[in-house]
């Protein structure tokens, strides 16, 4: 006789497996601060990627302009308040990259721990 509360859970289970239960179990292959340090460098990269072709994008399209007071400007101050901008934007994309992939990283461990359980939970009732 078919035992429908097995074939739910089993249902469950498959569908975590196939879907959601692979990025979890490839994300929880790392250490918490390995997973988090990682994800972070890569956002730091692609920030750091990001601002310097956004920045060569604005040069390039005010280059007349730039061109023009390029010697009544202070090349120092402008080279710090670039350095500033960049550091800014590099700071805050890390931190928003550490808490979304730290929030990622739990989420994960807590799904993963319920599907453990529930396949204790099968397990026992095979045993009945």
């Amino acid at each position: 006789m078919i035992n429908e509360e097995k074939v739910i859970l089993m249902t469950k289970m498959a569908a975590y497996e196939a879907d959601k239960g692979k990025k979890d179990i490839t994300i929880l292959n790392y250490f918490r601060g390995d997973y988090i340090g990682f994800q972070v460098l890569k956002s730091v990269i692609a920030a750091t990627v990001s601002f310097f072709l956004l920045f060569g994008v604005y040069i390039f399209y005010n280059f007349e302009t730039f061109m023009q007071d390029i010697y009544k400007m202070d090349l120092l101050s402008f080279g710090k308040s670039v350095i500033v901008l960049y550091l800014c934007t590099v700071g805050a994309y890390g931190v928003i990259a550490y808490v979304v992939y730290a929030f990622k990283y739990s989420k994960a461990k807590k799904s993963l721990r319920t599907y453990y359980t529930n396949l204790k939970k099968l397990a026992s009732m095979y045993d009945k």
